[in-house]
């Protein structure tokens, strides 16, 4: 959600802005702009739309500068305007600066800068940033020998005063070889060149550029120029920080050949399982290894009820996840929104556990649910695809997805890794309870059967396009599955939405007589995820009663179901796999069944609208 990059160095700036951009287009935005240090003032470009439609606005010769910065904006404070793009401009030219994330005590100190003269001209919460800054350089004098001390006490007085979330960077008419970037609750990633330094979101934009990083933490502050770069905390001074190398690879954020990213990223999942999974099944034992974890087996044992929170996707492959740990290791599970534990105040026992899961690791209200179980003495754990990300460090410990970079803002490998990684804590706490050493062995290998039977479920991609084009018209879809497939309904109803702009539900399929049958029609297709198990024949008497009334069936089905066609319309065939393991191949053709439709309908599969990648602020 809203994109940062900057440079500083030798070079001029705007190439690297644009491809920067572009690479954090992922994250969701209706706006961008860039402004360029062109020596006595900046040069601002600001567009509304497309990143396309910016780079066509700067034209062919763009404005030449060593130092410059640039933002991707998902609007909060007023609407997608160009007035209301970044960067903004503060004082009277003397600041620029861009902004992620949501100023609380904005209107107040807007009202302040107001009665002390400043002039707004945007309706957003990131320009008062800029004045406030702007008055702070005012009442910081000159220090001899310390040129940037100045600016860097302005920046250090102006955050001090906000209540909320930043991720800044900012830059200086009067030094037009500095940059300052601040970090609470808002990623930023610095890159360290030779003889030049980035600033961004997230470390995608810095692949090909640098392979050494910084990721700021909470309260600190990034001093850059050309000769070098420093930390500090906002209160405490200097600090030292770990430079990391950068695993992205730019190839690892190109198409490969496919249209989209959402497609190419659904047909990486057979890898991205087997990522997941490498080094942690341990045949020795019949049991899962996980070394981030920081919990003694003693701890782990003690464990006496697990609550998984998180949003969207995350929160469906919590459900998942919840049947899986309480049927392998009898433990009681709570499924959490984060956006209402952060809020609550539930009791919750001592010799809890408390499992963030979010593919970013910056998700606000996940980030807020940790810190406040954790305050209140609770043991926490991530599970995220991002190392360094804000939630990653925030948590006491966590199990990494290695999916890959995911740039499709409509989750496909994360969520079927998060799938994974459950099923192997499933494992794991299950061999420390009551699961048998075959029973472990048997997960092990129904585990490792797993990449290939998704993979074999990809086949169907052609058959689906054809099931796509029956449907595509349709403005309400019906999803319902029963246990492990119920989350899969819920999944499954959640990428129609998100990329197709159609209305659709997931329910389990029992509850469909409980008040949604009432919407079945000839024109409201019903998808029933229906694989051979226990409540095989259940689902199959719910299909009756939606053909019943005239209703449309879609059906998910195991290979070699001799029955399903005597009832549904359109049957995709996939895999027999295990029941605890159904949801990760039963989702491949509804991931693929919402991409043809979003094609036909003419969606933007890769960046849907009103959407972002990372939900950074509430």
């Amino acid at each position: 959600m809203c994109g940062i990059v900057g440079y500083v160095g030798s070079e001029d700036a705007c190439p690297f802005l644009i491809d920067g951009l572009r690479r954090l287009e992922y994250r969701g935005y209706d706006s961008a702009g860039v402004a360029i240090h062109g020596g006595s003032r900046f040069d601002i470009t600001r567009s509304v739309g497309r990143i396309d439609s910016l780079a066509a606005k700067i034209g062919n010769e763009p404005k030449a500068g060593i130092l410059g910065i640039g933002h991707t904006r998902w609007a909060t404070h007023g609407p997608a305007t160009e007035p209301n793009a970044h960067p903004h401009l503060g004082g009277e030219g003397e600041i620029v600066l861009v902004h992620n994330g949501v100023i609380e005590n904005f209107q107040v100190l807007k009202d302040e800068l107001i009665a002390k003269g400043y002039v707004f001209k945007s309706d957003t919460d990131s320009e008062v940033i800029a004045h406030l800054i702007a008055e702070e350089l005012k009442q910081s004098p000159e220090i001899k020998d310390q040129p940037n001390m100045r600016y860097l006490s302005a920046v250090q007085a102006a955050i001090a005063r906000l209540r909320g979330t930043y991720g800044l960077a900012i830059a200086f008419r009067d030094k037009p070889s500095l940059m300052i970037a601040a970090r609470f609750g808002s990623p930023l990633v610095i890159g360290v060149g030779r003889g030049e330094y980035f600033v961004s979101s997230d470390a995608s934009p810095l692949a090909g550029r640098t392979d050494r990083i910084v990721y700021l933490a909470d309260h600190q502050i990034a001093v850059l120029t050309p000769e070098g770069f420093s930390v500090l905390h906002r209160d405490q001074g200097k600090v030292r920080v770990d430079i990391r190398q950068l695993e992205t690879e730019s190839g690892e954020v190109g198409l490969d050949g496919f249209d989209h990213y959402m497609l190419k990223e659904i047909y990486e999942q057979p890898e991205s399982l087997r990522n997941a999974m490498r080094g942690r099944l341990d045949d020795q034992n019949a049991t899962a290894v996980f070394g981030g974890l920081n919990l003694t087996p003693q701890q782990l044992r003690s464990v006496e009820r697990i609550i998984l929170t998180g949003c969207g996707t995350s929160w469906h492959s919590a459900l998942v996840g919840e049947y899986l740990i309480e049927e392998l290791a009898r433990i009681p599970v709570s499924v959490e929104y984060a956006s209402e534990l952060r809020y609550r105040n539930p009791p919750i026992e001592n010799n809890t556990l408390v499992f963030g899961i979010t593919q970013s690791g910056e998700t606000a209200d996940t980030l807020a649910a940790l810190n406040e179980t954790k305050r209140k003495g609770h043991r926490t754990l991530a599970i995220c695809n991002v190392v360094a990300s804000s939630i990653a460090q925030a948590a006491d410990g966590g199990v990494y997805l290695h999916a890959g970079p995911e740039i499709g803002v409509a989750s496909t490998k994360a969520y079927t890794s998060q799938c994974c990684v459950l099923a192997m804590l499933a494992l794991y706490f299950g061999r420390m309870r009551h699961l048998s050493f075959e029973g472990g062995q048997r997960l092990i290998e129904e585990l490792r059967l797993l990449p290939n039977a998704v993979q074999q479920a990809l086949t169907c991609n052609e058959q689906v396009k054809d099931v796509a084009k029956k449907y595509a018209s349709a403005n309400n879809v019906l999803y319902l599955g029963r246990q492990y497939n119920f989350p899969t309904a819920l999944e499954g109803a959640l990428k129609l939405k998100e990329i197709s702009y159609i209305h659709a539900e997931g329910y389990p399929a029992a509850e469909m007589k409980h008040g949604p049958i009432a919407l079945v029609d000839d024109a409201t297709p019903s998808v029933f995820i229906v694989p051979a198990g226990g409540t095989y024949d259940k689902v199959m008497a719910n299909m009756e009663e939606v053909k019943a009334r005239g209703g449309p069936v879609i059906a998910i089905a195991s290979e070699d179901d001799p029955h399903v066609h005597q009832i549904a319309d359109d049957v995709i065939h996939v895999p027999q796999v295990q029941q605890f393991l159904q949801p990760i191949v039963t989702v491949v053709p509804l991931q693929l069944l919402s991409y043809h439709i979003a094609l036909i309908r003419g969606c933007d599969v890769d960046k849907p609208r009103n959407l972002a990648k990372s939900v950074t602020v509430e």
